[in-house]
């Protein structure tokens, strides 16, 4: 999990960016910034697990329902800021999908009779991502295009990694486990998706530093 940690922070480190107040800020800072609490979320899932403290079902269907939230939010966001018609189209497919996945949980968990409930992990989740929104909101134009992608990339795979070792391995009812294994495939594809964004927003930046522009 460190290895992988390490690996999502490389992640488009080359350039350097600037703030606003005109202070340079390298790529590799502002991953780590808005990626934190998604990093967290996963450790701190995993190490749960490990102590046999598994999340419950009804914990497991709130720490969905907060993971998605948070997604759309961030996308939201990314739809008032965005410029770029390649990260306005990601945000928007994250605001469909998770729309849909969060009302499917829902929709079982009240079939289920079962009530979504809020955990130290779900907190944990929403309290850093509402830290990381702020981040977000504080860049503009290209920084914060470049910002959100990579925030997606990790936040994916924070998102694919503990729904594989944790939610589905700790779900006891046969029909959240298998939502959560039906879900799978729709988050790696939104992990991919982002990963071709962010490729195609460093080969703008590096069009742009040669005297091009893709806008």
């Amino acid at each position: 999990m460190l290895e992988r940690m390490n690996k999502s922070k490389e992640l488009g480190v080359s350039k350097e960016t600037r703030m606003p107040s005109g202070r340079r800020l390298s790529r590799s800072t502002i991953l780590k910034v808005v990626a934190t609490s998604l990093f967290a979320f996963a450790l701190h899932s995993v190490g749960a697990s490990a102590q046999g403290d598994a999340p419950t079902d009804p914990q497991i269907a709130g720490i969905v329902l907060a993971a998605d939230q948070i997604d759309i939010d961030y996308a939201k966001l990314a739809m008032s800021k965005a410029k770029d018609q390649r990260v306005k189209d990601f945000a928007q497919q994250m605001i469909t999908d998770h729309s849909s996945v969060s009302k499917a949980v829902s929709e079982l968990a009240a079939k289920l009779n079962v009530s979504p409930e809020e955990s130290e992990t779900s907190n944990s989740l929403k309290a850093q991502a509402q830290e990381a929104t702020q981040k977000l909101q504080g860049l503009e134009g290209a920084e914060f295009e470049r910002a959100y992608i990579d925030n997606e990339v990790a936040y994916h795979q924070a998102v694919i990694d503990a729904t594989k070792t944790v939610l589905i391995p700790s779900a006891q009812n046969v029909d959240l486990k298998s939502a959560l294994q039906g879900a799978t495939p729709l988050f790696e594809g939104h992990l991919q998706h982002a990963q071709r964004v962010q490729s195609a927003i460093e080969g703008r930046g590096a069009n742009t530093a040669s005297g091009k522009s893709n806008y």
